[in-house]
């Protein structure tokens, strides 16, 4: 789906994020993308709020007033989409982070030619903080959905919306020639999927390490996995180059999800990884190695042959920072796919 240039569809589109919006209370499943203890993610208190807002609106022109300053102490009311657009302007997170939590759907409301996002991008470089918090808005409302909540009509309105603006961001990303946030717009669109992508890829991979030595290619299945989705969601050559490594990244974290899927099977009380850690930096091959340590003797014990030694490849390859991750996931196909196994 993507932004009717027709008023009258771009009506019905708004009118359905509006009410998409209405009795949605999304259950946590993970810890929001933006941590706690760097930044706000939770309204401050009311007085907090009120003081900060107040010098806001003395500082502004009466006629500017209306698009941060009128919550004042009152009873929440959503703000015209001109009014986000100002906040974005004007960098004021806390009111983004409101929006955010309250009316979540005009963060993806498109005026104009414009979505918060967009505009926050066409600004430039000193708006790319403002960028990350509205990514990140996008982020925390796919983690929060439960696996029920993504087949819910008035969920997929809101999903439409957010791909749209995330495709959008792309775009306006590659004509800009900003790369820098291109892998964020695709993890977040890759988590939008639901658990139930992610689930059957990790799935898929799993028999790939299972089959017979050079029969498999797990490395090559992830890695083929990951960037199908990333050519059906861009479809752009230029977008998929400017995602080598993010790529390379999300097909090493495929593979040893797959691994510690099966290490699961004989280690019953063991902890998942989480599945919104997938393709995020390090955080995978981290919760990876802490499991492979905490389960030792386990493994040692009760893992076959061949999977320890598919682990430990995994463990030492994709170690350290001196390789960049494509050479890590070429070392490692070399090893699983190519290699005479154990």
């Amino acid at each position: 789906m993507e932004f009717s240039e027709n008023l009258e569809e771009d009506v019905t589109l708004h009118s359905d994020l509006g009410e998409a919006m209405e009795d949605m209370q999304p259950h946590p499943r993970a810890v929001s993308p933006i941590s706690p203890g760097t930044s706000p993610t939770m309204s401050p208190s009311g007085s907090t709020r009120s003081g900060f807002f107040a010098s806001v609106k003395n500082a502004l022109p009466s006629s500017k007033r209306g698009s941060v300053a009128s919550r004042g102490g009152g009873e929440w009311k959503d703000p015209q989409p001109w009014q986000v657009l100002k906040a974005v302007e004007m960098k004021d997170m806390m009111y983004l982070m409101e929006v955010r939590d309250r009316a979540f759907h005009l963060l993806l409301r498109r005026t104009g030619d414009a979505t918060p996002l967009l505009h926050a991008m066409r600004i430039g470089a000193s708006h790319k903080d403002v960028a990350i918090i509205l990514v990140g808005a996008m982020s925390r409302f796919v983690n929060h959905l439960e696996d029920e909540d993504m087949d819910k009509p008035k969920t997929k309105v809101l999903l439409k919306a957010l791909r749209t603006n995330l495709k959008l961001a792309i775009d306006n990303s590659l004509l800009l020639d900003q790369s820098d946030l291109i892998a964020s717009f695709l993890q977040t669109l890759i988590m939008s999927e639901g658990d139930r992508w992610l689930s059957n890829q990790i799935f898929q991979v799993s028999l790939a390490l299972r089959a017979e030595p050079r029969d498999g290619k797990p490395v090559t299945t992830a890695g083929e996995a990951v960037r199908s989705f990333a050519t059906r969601e861009l479809g752009k050559a230029k977008a998929i180059a400017a995602l080598d490594d993010y790529l390379a990244n999300a097909t090493a974290d495929l593979v040893m999800m797959a691994a510690w899927a099966m290490a699961q099977d004989h280690i019953p009380d063991s902890e998942s990884i989480p599945l919104y850690h997938f393709a995020r930096d390090d955080r995978v091959y981290r919760g990876f190695c802490a499991r492979m340590v905490q389960h030792k003797s386990t493994i040692h014990r009760k893992l076959s042959k061949r999977l320890k030694w598919q682990m430990r490849v995994l463990e030492r390859a994709l170690e350290g920072k001196k390789e960049t991750m494509r050479r890590k996931v070429e070392l490692v196909r070399e090893e699983l796919d190519e290699g005479d196994g154990v």
